[in-house]
Parts: structure tokens; C-alpha cells; sequence
């Protein structure tokens, strides 16, 4: 078992700040996430991290609420990237188009390499009823799309989750191909679950399970928007929700993830726990791993 971690990078999902009276039948407390999003990045401000990924939700509605918790984000040494939540999006329609550029982002889903490992940051929330209100087209089509899910029955037809486009799928299949064409192990992001079933699950999410669990250079997906956190493991793939920061008066929840060549530690802060993953058999990071001993 290897000692070194290939990286180290943060993980805090679902802040869902806002100047808000608490919703005590979720246990949700807006306005006490900045106090935990100041504990978490003090807390990451001691490791050596590669990055810090928010999982979505970072906001529970109003534009204007972006700004307290990016300005704590905006005192860590370290980069800070972000993927939106349906939350995200609960903004005046004509702020809709400004949400990536709030967050920072280079575009709606990206991938970057980090030691060589490939990450790629999806947008769950492309196709959905909250990410469209100032587009009447795709707003119909989202809206039949959900028609449809319920329609079948799909008890993930829900109107506060959401689909992906054919066109971002290719982009996930195409980064996957380039991914074992180098021989990189791949680490997916996004805001919604994936597996097992739920009623929180991307619409899509059976269809990106096979697409994930099909390429042997997927080592995880992460994710949150489950607030109670879940992981399960389909084929060499593991599933890990992260708990949601906003909920509890008082307990925070957030992690340190290390990637090694065999396995993924995450440490649990808070409600989040601990877990100890295994990637094997995982020769794609035995490779990465060897490489960095080499060089």
C-alpha cells in the first residue's frame, strides 16, 4: 500500500447560503453556512491541496448571495473551482447567464489534468426547469422532458433535478476516449447522484452509469445534492455523495479526498464520513503512480 498521495484536493457540497430564516422542517440553515464554509477553508488553508471543488449549491437563492461565501473562497491560497447546483440558478431570469461567470468558470462543463489524473466537471444542470426560465425553447423541452420521466414512472422525475444534452454526452465520451488514449485515470464531478436509483438522481443518471462503469479509466464520480450523503460502487466505478454543508444548526460537513494508486481516502469533517475506497484492480493508477516514483 502506498504512502503518498498522488494529490490531495477539498471537497464542501451544497453551502446553499442565503440570508434566510432557517427551514427547520429540512434543517436547513442558510445564513450559519458561512460560518462553516470559514471553518472549512481555514481547515484546507493547513493541507497541501491541489484545489478545492464545490459540488453546487453554493447559493440556496438570490444572486445577490453569491457574494458573502465567494469572498470567504476568495481567502484561500488555494484555487478554488465550482460546478453549479439547481440552487445555483434560483436567480432573476436575466442573471441566469451570469451564473458560470460567477463561479469562475471556464465554461459549462470542462475537464483539466491534475498529476496526471483527468477531471471532468459536468453540467447536470443543462437540460431542467430552472436553468431555461429565459429561454422559452429549451424551457418546453425541459418541461417535456420531465412530462415524459413521469410519465414512465421514473421516481427520479422531479422538477428540482435535471438532464444533460446529447451534445454534452459526446463531450463526455470524447474525453473519456482521450483519457485512455494517455492512459489517465478519470475523476467525474457533478451536482446530481448518479447510482444507486433515487429520487435526487440526475435524469440521465442510468444511462451515465453504463457510460461511466463501460470505461476502465473511471476510478469515481462525486457529487452532492443528496444531502444525507450516500456511496455505493457499480463495476470498478465508486459513487461518493457528499453530505450537504447547509443542513444542522451547528455540525459542518466537508473533506479532504487523497488520491493513491490503489485507493481514494476521503477524511470526513463534520457529518461527512471517512471511508477508505479501494481501486482495485486499478493498473491505470498503479501506472500514475509509478510514474511520479520515476520521475
Amino acid at each position: 500500500m502506498s504512502h503518498q498521495p498522488l494529490l490531495r484536493f477539498g471537497v464542501i457540497a451544497d453551502p446553499q447560503y442565503a440570508d434566510l430564516e432557517p427551514n427547520t422542517g429540512l434543517d436547513r440553515h442558510f445564513r450559519n453556512s458561512l460560518g462553516k464554509l470559514a471553518e472549512a477553508i481555514a481547515t484546507f488553508e493547513g493541507e497541501d491541496l491541489s484545489f478545492v471543488m464545490t459540488l453546487g449549491d453554493l447559493i440556496d437563492r438570490d444572486f445577490a448571495s453569491f457574494e458573502a461565501p465567494l469572498e470567504i473562497y476568495g481567502r484561500s491560497r488555494h484555487e478554488c473551482l465550482f460546478l453549479p447546483g439547481n440552487h445555483d440558478f434560483l436567480v432573476a431570469p436575466e442573471r441566469l447567464p451570469q451564473v458560470f461567470e460567477k463561479l469562475g468558470m471556464p465554461a459549462p462543463y470542462y475537464a483539466f489534468t491534475r498529476s496526471g489524473i483527468r477531471f471532468l466537471v459536468i453540467d447536470g444542470c443543462e437540460e431542467s426547469l430552472f436553468s431555461t426560465v429565459a429561454d422559452p425553447q429549451a424551457h418546453a423541452a425541459a418541461k417535456a422532458r420531465l412530462s415524459r420521466l413521469r410519465a414512465c414512472g421514473a421516481i427520479n422525475a422531479m422538477d428540482w433535478n435535471a438532464g444533460i444534452s446529447r451534445r454534452q454526452f459526446a463531450w463526455i465520451r470524447r474525453e473519456l476516449q482521450q483519457a485512455q488514449e494517455k492512459s489517465q485515470p478519470v475523476i467525474v464531478m457533478g451536482h446530481f447522484p448518479l447510482y444507486p436509483e433515487s429520487d435526487h438522481a440526475l435524469w440521465d443518471s442510468g444511462e451515465l452509469v453504463d457510460l461511466l462503469t463501460a470505461s476502465p479509466q473511471v476510478v469515481a464520480y462525486l457529487c452532492g445534492h443528496y444531502h444525507a450523503g450516500r456511496i455505493a460502487r457499480a463495476g470498478r466505478c465508486w459513487f461518493v455523495n457528499f453530505c450537504g454543508m447547509v443542513d444542522t444548526e451547528a455540525s459542518n460537513a466537508f473533506a479532504l479526498v487523497d488520491v493513491y494508486g490503489d485507493r481514494l481516502e476521503i477524511k470526513g469533517y463534520g457529518r461527512q464520513g471517512t471511508h477508505v475506497l479501494a481501486c482495485r484492480p486499478a493498473s491505470l493508477m498503479h501506472d500514475v503512480a509509478a510514474l511520479h516514483i520515476s520521475v
